[in-house]
C-alpha cells in the first residue's frame, strides 16, 4: 500500500510537487483512540514525501488544532497547498472549534517555507460564510458544510480562485442542496466569497479538486450513496454508489455539470473515497485512502495504491484497464 502508519489511521490526503520530489498531506489520528468513527474529533496533519508516488518517507505531524479557545481548536480538516507569487507554501484549511461543537466549519490559512513548519497567517482565518451558503439547521443536516478549500491560479487573471463543498442556502431540497462555493483572490491573502459554482445532484459534494486536462475543465468530488438525488441518479445512470466522480466544464467557474456515468470510482460495499488526480508529467494517476478492508469489514485507515486515470475522446475520465488503454488519449 501506498502510505500506511502502524500507530495512525491516514484518510483525506492532497499532493505538491517540489521539484522531483511529491509531498503528500494527509489527516490522520492515533489508533489508541479505539473506535475509528471519532478518527474525525481526534485529527492532526501528516506529512510525507516520494519520488514515485508508492515509496514513501513518513516525515511525521506538521499541523494541527490551535490551542484554545480559538476558531480551529477542534479539527483540522482536509486542504489544500500552493506555491505563491511570494515563494511561499500557502496552505488553505478547515477549521472547527469546541465552541461552535465542531458543527461549524469555516477556511484558515497557514504558509511555510519548507513545506512542513506551518504558521498561521494571523489567527489563520480567512473566510466564513454568508447568507448564500447554508446555515447549520439542527435536524436537517449533522454540520454546516463549509470546508475543503481547493486553491488554484485563476487561468483568466493574476488572481487566485478557491473551490470548497458547501450547501446552497437558496434550495430547499436537501439531496439538491450540494454545492462547489467559490471565493476569489487578487494576492492570495484577501479572500471574497463568490456564488456557488455548480449547485444540485447531491445533498453533498466533498473534496473538490479542480484541473485541466486536454482543454476541458474537471472538478472531482466524493459523496456517499445516501446524498444522491433523483437528479443524479437519473445523468450518472446507475444506483448510488459511495465514491468519486466530478463535473465537467469550459472554465473553472462553469457553467459545470454532472458528468454521466459509470462513476470514476466507486462501489458498495465502499472501496477509495476522497480520491486526487496527480500528474507526474507522464500519466495522471488516482489516490485515495481505503475505506474497507475485504477480509476483515473492518476501516483500515490507508492510502491506496495509484490507479491509472485516462480521458477518452469525448473527454470521459476512466480507470485504466486493457480496454480503456485502447481508446483513451492523454
Amino acid at each position: 500500500m501506498v502510505l500506511s502508519l502502524c500507530e495512525r489511521w491516514v484518510w483525506d490526503s492532497w499532493y505538491i510537487r517540489d521539484g522531483d520530489l511529491w509531498h503528500c498531506f494527509f489527516l490522520q489520528a492515533d489508533k489508541s483512540i479505539g473506535d475509528p468513527e471519532l478518527r474525525h474529533w481526534h485529527v492532526s496533519y501528516g506529512h510525507a514525501t516520494s519520488h514515485d508516488l508508492v515509496n514513501w518517507d513518513h516525515l511525521g505531524t506538521c499541523f494541527g488544532p490551535s490551542n484554545g479557545p480559538a476558531w480551529d481548536d477542534y479539527t483540522t480538516w482536509t486542504g489544500s497547498v500552493v506555491r505563491g507569487d511570494d515563494d511561499q507554501w500557502h496552505l488553505f484549511y478547515t477549521g472547527t472549534s469546541h465552541a461552535g461543537d465542531g458543527k461549524h466549519q469555516k477556511l484558515g490559512h497557514a504558509v511555510s517555507d519548507d513545506l512542513h513548519n506551518w504558521r498561521r497567517v494571523g489567527d489563520g482565518l480567512i473566510l466564513d460564510r454568508d447568507e448564500r451558503y447554508e446555515e447549520f439547521r439542527p435536524g436537517r443536516w449533522h454540520d454546516r458544510a463549509f470546508r475543503d478549500p481547493w486553491v488554484i491560479r485563476d487561468p483568466d487573471g493574476d488572481g487566485w480562485l478557491m473551490f470548497f463543498t458547501a450547501r446552497d442556502a437558496s434550495v430547499p431540497e436537501k439531496l439538491e442542496a450540494g454545492a462547489i462555493g467559490l471565493a476569489t483572490s487578487p494576492d492570495i491573502f484577501t479572500w471574497t466569497l463568490q456564488d456557488p459554482v455548480f449547485t444540485g445532484g447531491f445533498g453533498e459534494l466533498e473534496v473538490p479538486q479542480v484541473l485541466e486536462w486536454g482543454g476541458q475543465w474537471y472538478c472531482l468530488f466524493c459523496t456517499g450513496d445516501r446524498f444522491w438525488s433523483e437528479t443524479a441518479k437519473r445523468t450518472v445512470g446507475e444506483p448510488p454508489v459511495t465514491g468519486t466522480h466530478y463535473l465537467i466544464g469550459d472554465s473553472p467557474r462553469g457553467p459545470w455539470r454532472l458528468a454521466p456515468g459509470p462513476i470514476l470510482d466507486g462501489s458498495t460495499p465502499e472501496k477509495r473515497y476522497a480520491a486526487r488526480i496527480v500528474d507526474d508529467g507522464h500519466q495522471r494517476f488516482l489516490l485515495g485512502f481505503l475505506m474497507l478492508d475485504p477480509e476483515t469489514g473492518a476501516f483500515p485507515g490507508i492510502i491506496s495504491d495509484p490507479v491509472p486515470v485516462v480521458r477518452n475522446a469525448d473527454g470521459i475520465l476512466m480507470l485504466e484497464t486493457q480496454d480503456t488503454r485502447r481508446t483513451a488519449h492523454g
